[in-house]
């Protein structure tokens, strides 16, 4: 089975934007309408992602459960998921850094690793793209209007 890849709905409304005179804004340098950018992602992921996350993005069964050791599963990246939910400076800063304090409570035990010395921020924002891309245009409409709210607070 294969990853989801850009929709054909993103891809229509990035050459409706290029055909317009516009083009896309990437927040913090993640593009999801970056067809190469994508498919470095896309690669990274499967290489270091998907064997906690899923290879669709689905993350682990019952990953909102407790495990018996008190840890959560994996969290799913598709749109089924909370990862829409967050900022993309958050995303990056738990992907390098591993799910610990500040974005965790102290004392917090997850099998997230810390990915700094294993992937350049380059690579993380290109995995972050590549997620991204995968989502509705719904769901990332409805991420934009959440942060927007976020930061007019």
């Amino acid at each position: 089975m294969t990853r989801p890849i850009v929709s054909a709905g993103l891809a229509a409304a990035v050459l409706l934007a290029t055909i317009a005179g516009c083009s896309p804004t990437a927040e913090d340098g993640i593009d999801p309408s970056n067809a190469a950018q994508v498919a470095r992602g896309d690669a990274l992921y499967g290489q270091h992602c998907a064997s906690c996350h899923g290879a669709q993005l689905e993350g682990q069964p019952e990953w909102r459960r407790r495990l018996p050791n008190g840890r959560l599963p994996a969290p799913p990246h598709d749109a089924s998921g909370h990862t829409w939910h967050h900022r993309n400076e958050l995303l990056v800063a738990i992907t390098r850094e591993g799910m610990k304090p500040p974005w965790a409570p102290d004392g917090y035990q997850s099998d997230m690793p810390a990915f700094a010395g294993v992937l350049g921020d380059d690579d993380i924002r290109a995995v972050l793209a590549y997620i991204q891309s995968t989502w509705p245009f719904e769901v990332r409409e409805q991420r934009k209007r959440m942060l927007d709210q976020q930061t007019r607070r």
